[in-house]
């Protein structure tokens, strides 16, 4: 593997992308972020694994320390696997177990699908296998109303622009995250900030457009073919990804293992983090890194 630190590698149409790898060890980690985040959800999760394992973040498309590519509608799921791809090859990182949050989970199925040789496990955590905005909150209203706040976005992107900076940064998003969305008892303003912050940096446009092909794209008919140890870790009061969703998954990919965080919500990694810590050192130690038979059906 290359040597440790962050750098940009630049894909083939133009997009210069963040990366970083970190850690010591023989064997790497990959952390894939959720939709407009930038690391936030791996920040005690991210030091638990570096005493043992390479650890390679980075930042999507339009995302962070990324740029977009030179036609900025090159925004896709499988852009970012392909992304991902490249980095590893840069980086001298042949292969991984690939963990990812939120919209992460969509990207690191879609890295199994185009580029199963890469992959040593798969963490899907408080994500769902597609078409996020059907499940959202169990109810159909943010797909019904995404057109049309998409058109407000494509047409008056200045506009929007404005809104965007001065109404997320401030202590009533913070209010309204941690007490309607999270679980406000575990997860602390300082955790939840670096969201809102970065959030607010992001370009709108960027931000929709990736809402739409992440509503779009599902995972669903892959997840059958999936052959390397799974992970699921879902949140008991997550309602960006309800449980069933991981419950479904868990169903469809052979051999995986579902585990339930108890009274945590869609930030479950910030709120109990060491359970979460517990349990990914457990299934990297047992399932993926040691010794081990083929996956093999629960039945």
């Amino acid at each position: 593997m290359s040597a440790k630190g962050s750098r940009t590698v630049t894909t083939p149409d133009g997009a210069a992308l963040w990366c970083e790898l970190s850690g010591t060890g023989e064997h790497a980690v990959v952390l894939a972020d959720g939709l407009g985040c930038d690391g936030f959800i791996w920040k005690y999760l991210k030091p638990a694994l570096e005493p043992r394992y390479q650890v390679l973040r980075f930042n999507y498309r339009g995302h962070g320390q990324s740029g977009l590519p030179r036609d900025p509608a090159r925004l896709s799921i499988a852009h970012f696997a392909d992304d991902l791809a490249q980095i590893m090859d840069e980086l001298e990182v042949p292969r991984a177990a690939v963990f990812g949050h939120s919209m992460g989970a969509q990207v690191i199925f879609e890295f199994h699908k185009r580029h199963p040789e890469r992959v040593q496990a798969l963490a899907p955590i408080c994500g769902s296998y597609g078409n996020v905005l059907d499940t959202w909150h169990d109810d159909d209203a943010l797909k019904r109303a995404f057109p049309m706040l998409r058109e407000v976005v494509e047409r008056f992107p200045g506009f929007t622009r404005k809104i965007w900076t001065r109404v997320l940064p401030t202590q009533l998003s913070v209010f309204i995250g941690r007490h309607l969305e999270a679980q406000a008892e575990f997860l602390t303003r300082e955790d939840f900030w670096p969201y809102l912050r970065h959030l607010a940096d992001m370009d709108p446009l960027a931000f929709v457009r990736t809402l739409d092909v992440a509503s779009r794209h599902s995972a669903w008919s892959h997840l059958q073919e999936i052959d390397v140890p799974t992970l699921i870790v879902a949140a008991e009061k997550d309602r960006f990804t309800p449980v069933w969703l991981s419950e479904r998954m868990h169903a469809r990919i052979r051999g995986s293992e579902l585990v339930v965080v108890p009274r945590a919500s869609h930030c479950a990694p910030l709120e109990m983090p060491h359970l979460v810590e517990l349990v990914v050192e457990r299934f990297l130690a047992e399932k993926v890194f040691a010794e081990r038979a083929p996956v093999t059906s629960r039945a």
